[in-house]
């Protein structure tokens, strides 16, 4: 029992120290959990050299993490979503899944290792983006709900998956035999979500309490209760914990609950992350070198695809489209689960390294290119993104913006009316939101627009280019959907012999320290081509 403790304590601390160091590196904890546990493993100093010692607690952080989202998990949002949401979402997933079972069987190690290397490759990590968004301080951006419900749809996938997913671990002898697994898992889910539904009240008896000990305990205990269950009825533990937890979000005492289980989630998941890169085996990892480089240019090839599906679907830029590719990039905890139960399952001993080995990969690689993501838009072609940004695809897109914000005042001209006095041809046009002058861009000879915002002070423009409804502004430099929601109004000191600030230029590059993920000075140019 001491070398378990030992092992136990180990893991906490190493796990604890290596996560602090990637902190300063911007890195996710996930995969300094991971490498704690391959240090620790019998492949390197052998201080956990029999991690099936360990392997309930474990067992015990994967059941809390996975009950902890269920907890998290936002039903209303979803509901709330609409049609256009969740279509992009699934066809996002759709990609990235099919993607994966394609390279599943070409690797050909067998069709359930072809399934679970299916879900470990299409599911980003919910921890890794939300923890992307708020370091790149992107939640303002109009990308940022497009994500968010993205990784919401991907939870409810998650749950599906499992459930077919067991029967075909369970190795069913016959197509009869796996009908009737599925259909018991099946029923099983739909026994918990009636419980959900009907029974929430319930439940919330069994786990209230004014003391916040007594809670916790009742918490965890129901979550293993239930998991330990489902296993046993041939149900995943994994369905169990997510499924409960689900019921617990439709109680009065959810926010308790999810408060106090957060400390224990943390600690129980970062041993199960541990554990798991115990299993791996250093000399393991050179035979899947090459599928995992293969699943991570997969990865990357399908969310940049699947970047432009969200982006177009939402009428988003280029810009918009590269950050949700390489956002959404991360993988973690969701592969881990998976190869956890392939491992459970008995399949191809190749599917634990691989998994460890691609998420490393891509828990190390993602938030550099996510970072980064402005070079990937200057690659995206505009018409694939239905045209609309021909001068505009670098800027940072915002949800909304306080000048642009407005009721635009209507275009007092079908053309650039100054370059009409001067004899000169113009390239695009732009109308003033504040009172409504038509000028021409900046990829044109004379730039009225600009020069009116100079003069005027007026703080945005709108494109009455066809089939174009972007909002520019000069004073925040982002870009913004077109919207219709209050009058705009001259502001008190615009002077037309005002001299323009510098700052004021669409064209011109901003200061390094405005915005850290803005396009570098010289693609800064959101009315050239």
């Amino acid at each position: 029992m001491s070398a378990e403790l030992v092992a136990l304590g180990a893991a906490g601390v190493a796990a604890g120290l290596l996560a602090r160091g990637g902190r300063r590196l911007a890195l996710p904890t996930i995969p300094a959990f991971m490498a704690a546990g391959i240090v620790l493993g019998p492949s390197v100093t052998g201080v956990i050299d029999h991690p099936e010692d360990i392997e309930l607690v474990a067992k015990i952080g994967l059941v809390v993490l996975l009950f902890h989202l269920g907890i998290e998990f936002p039903a209303e949002q979803v509901l709330a979503s609409g049609k256009r949401m969740l279509l992009a979402a699934f066809g996002y997933i759709g990609l990235n899944v099919g993607g994966g079972l394609a390279l599943g069987f070409t690797i050909g190690w067998g069709t359930p290792e072809a399934l679970v290397i299916a879900g470990a490759v299409g599911i980003s990590s919910s921890a890794i983006v939300t923890k992307l968004l708020v370091e790149l301080r992107r939640l303002t951006n109009a990308e940022t709900p497009v994500i968010l419900g993205v990784i919401v749809v991907e939870d409810i996938f998650l749950a599906l998956y499992l459930g077919l997913l067991g029967p075909v671990l369970g190795g069913a002898d016959s197509p009869a035999a796996m009908l009737g697994e599925v259909g018991l898992t099946f029923g099983f889910i739909l026994g918990l979500m009636l419980l959900a539904r009907f029974g929430a009240r319930a439940v919330h008896m069994i786990v209230r309490s004014d003391e916040d000990e007594l809670v916790t305990v009742i918490a965890i205990g129901l979550a293993i209760l239930v998991a330990g269950f489902a296993e046993q009825l041939g149900v995943s533990d994994a369905i169990g914990a997510l499924m409960i937890g689900l019921v617990v979000s439709r109680t009065a005492a959810k926010h308790q609950i999810e408060r106090l289980i957060l400390p224990v989630r943390d600690a129980f998941a970062a041993i199960f992350f541990v554990v798991f890169g115990a299993t791996i085996q250093l000399d393991a990892l050179g035979p899947v070198l090459l599928p995992v480089a293969a699943a991570v240019m997969l990865s990357l090839v399908m969310n940049v695809v699947g970047g432009v599906v969200l982006a177009r679907s939402h009428g988003l830029n280029q810009r918009s489209a590269a950050n949700a590719a390489l956002v959404l990039l991360g993988r973690g905890e969701f592969s881990l689960i998976l190869a956890t139960l392939a491992i459970g399952a008995g399949l191809d001993e190749r599917i634990g390294p691989f998994v460890a080995l691609y998420v490393l990969v891509l828990a190390l690689v993602g938030p550099i290119l996510a970072a980064r993501s402005h070079r990937l838009s200057l690659v995206l072609p505009n018409w694939l993104l239905g045209g609309s940004f021909r001068y505009v695809g670098q800027e940072p897109m915002v949800r909304s913006c306080p000048h642009t914000d407005v009721v635009a005042a209507e275009p007092v001209s079908d053309g650039c009316d100054d370059c009409r006095t001067l004899g000169d041809e113009w390239v695009h046009l732009r109308s003033c939101l504040t009172c409504g002058y038509v000028g021409c861009c900046d990829d044109s000879k004379n730039k009225h627009a600009t020069r009116h915002h100079e003069s005027t002070q007026h703080p945005a423009i709108v494109s009455i280019e066809p089939g174009e409804s972007w909002r520019y502004c000069y004073v925040d430099r982002v870009l913004a959907p077109g919207v219709r929601t209050r009058r705009s109004s001259p502001p008190e000191q615009s002077r037309p012999d005002q001299a323009p600030p510098e700052q004021s230029r669409p064209d011109q590059a901003p200061p390094e320290q405005s915005r850290p993920d803005q396009a570098p000075p010289e693609q800064f140019r959101p009315d050239q081509a």
